[in-house]
């Protein structure tokens, strides 16, 4: 693992980087990454789950995106046997969360300070290093997903004093937000956020604004549920009209128009599409190389909306 790749077209290791090149702060990083909570469906296997990161950075893959809770350790686990510091692979990492396989959702908030510092250095000891060059705090402001109630509703100042002082100590590069509302996002913006991960895709944009207010800040966008449907209730991506029509006419599949749209609506978009198929993965790689006509771009973007602030609990 390392904490930053070259500025070219091409990975450290000399793939092509698919999607072309993203900023997630101050690092270079391909457009299309990958998010590796799926890793976790390959517990019962872990040479595979290191197979598919090991194909990820064949792919031009430098951008993985992970958390301790993951699988309760076993992803980050994972990546520390998989990713090489020659690879250049930049892992951003997430705090805000820990496992409860009690509780009524496999996860529950952790927010308050020392929740947040006791999971930073969980995800350091998992991952093996001294120094994880983003993290995000996952907010719980928004949904789809859990929300956080009594104890765990923590002032946001309250919490980026601690994530400043890890970044301070070097035990953290870049500070992250994530399930974060636009308001949060405007009183962070003075401690230097270089991401923003907030549930979005073709058939959920909530976050219009937010995705402006980040392009003109120079702050990454980077969508989970980028296909939507996570969640019932939610709409998906694959089942638009307008994008089986698309994948049709191109030869691709729904889920490679729906990435696809999602680079082409903003520069500051970066994807960290999960799968644990390496077919799917390298379906996935290879959406960063679809361009739209403007006929398909207007019908992609005259999907309708629909809500995706789900909360659980």
């Amino acid at each position: 693992m390392s904490s930053g790749t070259s500025s070219s077209d091409v990975t450290a290791t000399g793939a092509p980087r698919p999607g072309g090149s993203g900023l997630l702060g101050d690092l270079t990083v391909s457009r299309v990454g990958y998010g590796a909570m799926q890793l976790e469906r390959l517990h019962d296997d872990r040479a595979a789950a290191v197979r598919l990161l090991r194909r990820a950075v064949e792919l031009g893959v430098d951008h993985v995106d992970t958390a301790d809770f993951y699988g309760d350790g076993f992803v980050n686990d994972v990546i520390r046997e998989a990713l090489r510091p020659e690879d250049g692979v930049v892992v951003v990492s997430k705090v805000g969360a820990v496992v409860d396989p009690d509780g009524p959702f496999p996860l529950r908030p952790a927010q308050r300070p020392g929740e947040l510092r006791a999971s930073v250095e969980a995800n350091l000891k998992s991952l093996g290093v001294e120094r994880i060059p983003v993290v995000n705090l996952r907010r719980l402001d928004v949904g789809p997903g859990i929300r956080a109630t009594g104890p765990q509703v923590v002032d946001v100042d309250d919490q980026l004093e601690v994530m400043t002082a890890l970044r301070d100590e070097g035990k953290i590069g870049g500070i992250g937000l994530s399930a974060v509302s636009l308001d949060v996002l405007r009183r962070a913006l003075p401690a230097g956020i270089v991401c923003v991960q907030n549930a979005y895709s073709l058939v959920g944009r909530d976050h219009e604004e937010m995705l402006a207010l980040c392009a003109a800040e120079g702050i990454a966008w980077v969508p989970y549920f980028p296909l939507g449907g996570a969640f019932p209730g939610m709409p998906r991506v694959v089942e638009q009209p307008a994008v089986t029509e698309a994948a049709a006419r191109l030869g691709r599949t729904p889920s490679q128009i729906g990435l696809a749209w999602l680079l082409r609506h903003a520069p500051n978009v970066l994807l960290i599409p999960g799968t644990a198929s390496a077919a799917h993965l390298e379906e996935n790689v290879a959406a960063g190389e679809i361009a739209f006509d403007d006929e398909t771009l207007a019908a992609l973007d005259a999907v309708p909306s629909q809500s995706t602030n789900i909360l659980l609990g």
